[in-house]
């Protein structure tokens, strides 16, 4: 009897639940996500850039998530840092489908199932709600049919489920706004949805604070402390949802939603804001996602209903659906709201306003009901008819459209097997130099995450006067005959220095499907080279066969040096090397600090029929790797040797390695010896001599850190640099120029917590640099500790040399901190000396 009272009240509170309206709700559920799994099923085609990009990201949560700390927080860092400029809310959702149902694409959209019937309830029943049910279950009949809704539930991006978030997050506050009963649980359904729509994508704010403040407003002109308090609780407790991501990325959000509104806007050419047309694009491209069909039959039903009384004589208007007090000037606000901080936006696109159709087929549907059920009924037939159209088969590949590819597959797993194949213990950066749709750095990348993160696809050649370290620091590239899509201006000096530099040969080539070819090239005497020996027990400790390196060097110049290490595969994957190169006269000495193959080494080798490749806990692998070290310029002619030490980092033991006897001679007059490019490492040591210097080298700098991390898409490097580092320090704590480089690693690692403590040290042994406390107060702003890096300026301003940037750094730690009044007096005079500077 309890459980009979309980299914009729909540069919009360949702009539969703009741047969009459729960079954065509249900079948409109049904041929959605048959006709989205179908089309999926058909197509053939492959993610374009953006598609691709989201979907790589999915596969980085899922792998992170298979080997979860939840009690620590180090971990659940990470975690964050994981997506730094998109929170990854769609991402952690994605994951368990991809645990159950495997990697592919498909998979991927299985949450759109979810999203689909989120959507189609919350708006049947915010329309049942508002006026009756049948105008809401037309209402979320229409969002099935809206060409701009149909179009994204074809493509792994957040505009789809960022509509069914804001229909939720509308949906939830409205019945609060309106509730006489339940209203606590309302509030925490709101308080539920808003914080997953704001850890869904931070844009959703855009259609939720009008209609937020203005019920806030409301309630505190008519001074309703309870609910006040409630809704208000409500808004700032789903920070508990999305806090923790946005307090690890707070400035990437910001710089990346810089970039994707004015600088983009600026890039595509947009109206400017000034203009009238900026703010009447949105008009004039709603029925681009709507349809003009449905637009205009709705509209036309709405002047008859507004007109019914004059219409009368002439034909009988059908009687308008009943309305709840407030309905419309409610949706007008939430309407008139999203429209004007869309417009806001200087980066224009019909797809930045779908989160508006919800609401809108509210307003459509009711024009529907002016109708009678022939017109009504032939609106929503030639509809679905010209979406049906729009679906149809296309043997050309053509992704920005709903249209489904049938065409020739692409070959983008072959190519992926074929790079695992010849290296299966490596981890592989192709560098992908055509950006089509269909063949980018995106779409490669993606592929080769599937394949076990041991692929990655990056795009170099950006700048001219990086093609030629590009090139020598890279071994795989993939060209294409034809149309090489949207490419940097130095893409013809890429192509031609691989195809024709001489140092390169076509490993393979596949047909793409429009009469293209892809060229798979390789390198032709590979950097590092594995070879394997199975033997049947664990191997022995890692040695040191040989070091090949020229007799006479020239200092501050590159290098050429190979060693040859034979071992076991957890020393090779995990060890740090410690190479110390040092005069055998003297004190004087150079490092060569690296993880062996660069730590490229996989850590679960491709299966394959090789026995080492499915046991290589019982065999012995020797790795060939040809580098390149820098003796600093300012070494002392002589003799120098090499010694070599093995750091373990998960202990801190520090194991010597027999080394050969090897030594070579430094002297300025002798000839120079060409070198390969200088590993990262080595480079990011000589990027962190400009922090002393000031601000000055930074845009260089950090151009070049960009241009180094597409070598290394994971950035183990850094890792490497902090543990052979923090190794030394202990030994020499005074070195500054290595106390420099693990601050600078920590910063491009996004560790502003770790940050502050390296940039601590280097106040030690730096005492007398201002920088040191600029970049010690900078950290500290960036881990949200403004008094702490006013105490850091302060100690700084005391120093002799004055540097310009004090007074903007006060100024934003007074802004930080909650000193309105000093922020005013610092900023804009600090801000006008950082400009000029």
């Amino acid at each position: 009897m309890h459980s009979f009272s309980l299914a009729n009240r909540i069919q009360q509170i949702f009539p969703a639940f009741r047969k009459t309206w729960g079954v065509p709700l249900l079948i409109f559920w049904a041929i959605a996500v048959l006709i989205d799994r179908l089309w999926l099923a058909i197509d053939r085609g492959v993610p374009d850039w953006d598609t691709a990009d989201y979907l790589t990201g999915s596969l980085n949560y899922w792998w992170a998530l298979q080997t979860p700390n939840w009690f620590s927080g180090e971990w659940w860092t990470n975690l964050w840092l994981l997506s730094s400029k998109i929170p990854p809310f769609i991402y952690l959702i994605t994951a368990p489908f991809h645990n159950l149902f495997g990697l592919s694409s498909d998979v991927a959209f299985l949450p759109y199932i979810v999203w689909t019937g989120l959507l189609l309830f919350t708006v049947f029943d915010l329309g049942q709600h508002l006026s009756s049910p049948r105008v809401g279950l037309w209402a979320a009949g229409l969002c099935t049919l809206f060409p701009g809704l149909v179009t994204f539930r074809f493509h792994y991006v957040l505009d789809y489920p960022l509509v069914a978030a804001t229909s939720t997050i509308l949906w939830s506050l409205t019945r609060w706004r309106n509730s006489q009963q339940h209203r606590s649980w309302w509030a925490i359904l709101f308080w539920l949805s808003l914080g997953l729509g704001v850890f869904l994508k931070q844009s959703i704010a855009l259609f939720l604070v009008v209609p937020i403040l203005w019920t806030l407003a409301a309630l505190l002109l008519k001074r309703q402390w309870g609910r006040f308090l409630q809704l208000g609780a409500a808004v700032v407790g789903s920070a508990l949802i999305w806090g923790w991501w946005y307090r690890a990325n707070w400035l990437l959000v910001l710089t990346g939603s810089k970039r994707a509104t004015i600088t983009a806007a600026s890039e595509q050419g947009d109206p400017s804001l000034q203009s009238l047309e900026a703010w009447t694009y949105y008009f004039f491209h709603l029925p681009e996602p709507i349809s003009w069909v449905l637009l205009l039959g709705s509209l036309a039903g709405l002047l008859l209903l507004g007109a019914r009384r004059m219409m009368k004589p002439i034909f009988q208007v059908p009687n308008a659906p009943p309305l709840r007090p407030g309905t419309v000037h409610w949706l007008a606000i939430i309407l008139l709201g999203s429209y004007f901080f869309s417009s806001l936006n200087p980066n224009k696109n019909p797809r930045y306003i779908l989160p508006m159709l919800p609401i809108l087929s509210l307003i459509l549907s009711y024009g529907l009901m002016a109708w009678g059920w022939r017109i009504r009924w032939g609106i929503v037939t030639l509809t679905a008819l010209v979406l049906a159209f729009q679906l149809r088969p296309i043997s050309v590949f053509m992704p920005t459209v709903s249209r489904v590819y049938v065409g020739e597959p692409f070959p983008h797993q072959e190519v992926i097997a074929s790079l695992i194949e010849e290296r299966p213990y490596l981890r592989t950066t192709l560098g992908v130099l055509p950006s089509t749709p269909s063949l980018n750095q995106h779409n490669l990348n993606y592929y080769g995450a599937r394949a076990n993160f041991q692929v990655y696809g990056r795009q170099v050649g950006i700048r001219h006067q990086d093609v030629a370290a590009d090139v020598r620091s890279l071994s795989w590239f993939v060209t294409q005959t034809g149309d090489p899509g949207s490419v940097p201006d130095a893409y013809q000096d890429t192509v031609a220095l691989v195809e024709e530099g001489g140092d390169f040969e076509v490993w393979q080539q596949w047909p793409l499907p429009q009469g293209e070819t892809l060229n798979l090239y390789r390198r032709q005497v590979q950097p590092i080279t594995v070879t394997a020996e199975d033997i049947g027990q664990s191997p022995e400790a890692l040695q040191l066969l040989g070091v090949n390196v020229p007799e006479q060097v020239v200092p501050g110049t590159p290098v050429p040096i190979t060693y040859q290490w034979q071992g076991g595969e957890q020393d090779i994957r995990d060890g740090v090397l410690l190479v110390t190169w040092q005069r055998t006269d003297g004190e004087e000495f150079w490092i060569h600090d690296h993880a062996i193959t660069q730590r490229k080494w996989m850590n679960h080798p491709a299966p394959g029929e090789a026995p080492c490749r499915n046991h290589p806990e019982t065999c012995r692998f020797r790795v060939s790797e040809t580098l390149a070290m820098l003796p600093p310029a300012t070494l002392t002619p002589g003799t120098y040797g090499v010694s070599v030490q093995l750091l373990h980092p998960e202990t801190g033991a520090i194991e010597a390695i027999e080394s050969p006897e090897v030594q070579l001679t430094v002297d300025p007059n002798a000839e120079v010896v060409e070198a390969p490019e200088l590993d990262l490492v080595t480079q990011l040591r000589q990027f962190a001599q400009v922090l002393p210097q000031g601000i000055d080298g930074f845009d260089e700098m950090f151009a070049e850190i960009s241009r180094v991390n597409q070598y290394d898409p994971v950035q183990d490097y850094l890792d490497v640099a902090i543990e052979s580092l923090e190794a030394r320090l202990q030994q020499q704590p005074q070195r500054a120029d290595w106390a420099y480089t693990v601050a600078l690693a920590w910063i491009l690692n996004k560790r502003a917590d770790r940050a502050i403590d390296a940039f601590e040290r280097v106040v030690t042994v730096d005492t007398q640099n201002p920088y040191a406390y600029a970049y010690l107060a900078v950290v500290n702003l960036l881990d949200l500790h403004p008094w702490a890096a006013q105490e850091a300026i302060a100690q700084g301003q005391q120093l002799p040399q004055d540097i310009p940037e004090w007074q903007f750094l006060d100024g934003v730690a007074s802004l930080m901190g909650g000193n309105l009044w000093r922020a005013v007096r610092e900023l804009p005079s600090g801000l006008q000396v950082i400009s000029s500077s």
